[in-house]
């Protein structure tokens, strides 16, 4: 049996979706990741996953080069000829769904990991794309041999207000999961009050609040404050919204935070920061920074948003909640935890707490193997055991 595994870059499937791939090999299916070409893809082959790189661009609006993708899409589902199909992000899932009737694909999953630009920003251009999207979607998302699996509460009650799938093909997973064996509780402070770290792990888009986190920082340098502001992260010129790497650089060097730029050692840089912010107001799914960071036994400070507050769920208890686009918030916030370390130990160790119950990387693939399970026939009992 086949299974192929299709996202808009080689990077979101080699750090989200390779344990996944992974399952499915060691159950005994053939897994073929389909991406557009980048440096992650060519990785696969480590792990014994074969991967085809398929011409993308995922903010093109040129129905000719739409046009094309799709065709290159149907003639890799046509030869790979597999069993299904499972698509990640929106424009993918659309995409997927309409690639995969074409080239008859028996099954279809479609991860839909947050709505994204074009559903939660107010710009022209986003407002004029909407009906479209959401009429190629109710479109695209139906039928019997599909589901869709959405990360968090919100978007689920938002696709069924506005019919974008069928309500009995919905299924609710929340994010891709953390690998707790390698997210491991951070060594306790060994005595003295160090400066306070604090680390924003994150696509640098303007809406997962990248700016207001570096005029956080200059504000709280401004009141004398020695807090290190810490930022790991690309610029992703396929998002109209990313921030220029000419300004990240001039934070850079002003000495507002340090830019760290992508970090392959996620866990190791995580044992040695205090605070993981993430001042979104970007329609996100679950952010799998925020879990990581949780995992690590890291206070966590986020907006009460979609996707967001699926980690931090009450404010105080399991990490702290800013207020949207507001950066004297967010540094009112890391202030506090700066004045009061016990408050910082105890949301962290919550935070620990949640993701081992809630965000197991193993749950996450059992759910997600379960949905495919539904459409295919698939050996879960035992499989799935360790």
């Amino acid at each position: 049996m086949k299974f192929i595994l299709f996202a808009n870059t080689d990077w979101y499937l080699y750090n989200f979706r390779l344990s996944t791939a992974l399952q499915l090999r060691s159950m005994g299916m053939e897994v073929v990741m389909v991406s557009p070409p980048g440096e992650f893809g060519h990785r696969f082959e480590q792990h014994g996953i074969r991967w085809r790189p398929l011409p993308m661009q995922r903010s093109s609006l040129n129905p000719w080069r739409e046009a094309g993708t799709l065709a290159r899409l149907i003639g890799v589902l046509r030869e790979e000829r597999p069993d299904l199909l499972h698509s990640f992000t929106l424009k993918c899932a659309v995409y997927g769904a309409l690639a995969a009737r074409a080239a008859g694909v028996p099954a279809v999953v479609n991860a839909v990991t947050g709505l994204g630009y074009v559903f939660s920003s107010d710009r022209a251009k986003a407002r004029v794309l909407r009906p479209l999207v959401s009429l190629l979607m109710r479109g695209a998302l139906g039928g019997e041999h599909s589901r869709v699996i959405l990360q968090n509460p919100d978007d689920a009650q938002a696709f069924a207000d506005a019919r974008l799938a069928p309500p009995h093909n919905i299924r609710l997973i929340r994010g891709s999961g953390v690998d707790l064996s390698r997210f491991l509780l951070r060594d306790a402070d060994s005595g003295g009050r160090r400066p306070l770290r604090v680390l924003l792990a994150a696509r640098l888009l303007r809406e997962k609040g990248v700016c207001e986190y570096a005029a956080a920082a200059e504000s709280l340098r401004a009141q004398g404050r020695d807090v290190r502001f810490l930022l790991a992260g690309m610029p992703d010129p396929g998002n109209p919204h990313s921030v220029p790497a000419a300004e990240v650089e001039a934070w850079h060097a002003r000495g507002t935070l340090e830019w760290l730029g992508h970090v392959e050692d996620m866990p190791a840089l995580l044992r040695s920061v205090d605070v993981m912010a993430l001042p979104s107001y970007y329609r996100e799914g679950v952010p799998k920074s925020l879990i990581e960071a949780g995992a690590c036994g890291i206070a966590l400070v986020t907006t009460n948003l979609p996707g967001c507050r699926e980690v931090v769920s009450r404010d105080g208890e399991d990490g702290l909640h800013v207020q949207p686009r507001s950066a004297d918030s967010l540094a009112r916030v890391i202030a506090r935890l700066d004045d009061d370390r016990d408050l910082l130990r105890r949301l962290g160790e919550r935070a620990r707490s949640r993701a081992l119950s809630d965000f197991d990387e193993k749950v996450v693939i059992r759910k997600t193997c379960e949905v495919y399970g539904e459409l295919v026939p698939l050996q879960l009992q035992g499989a799935m055991a360790g």
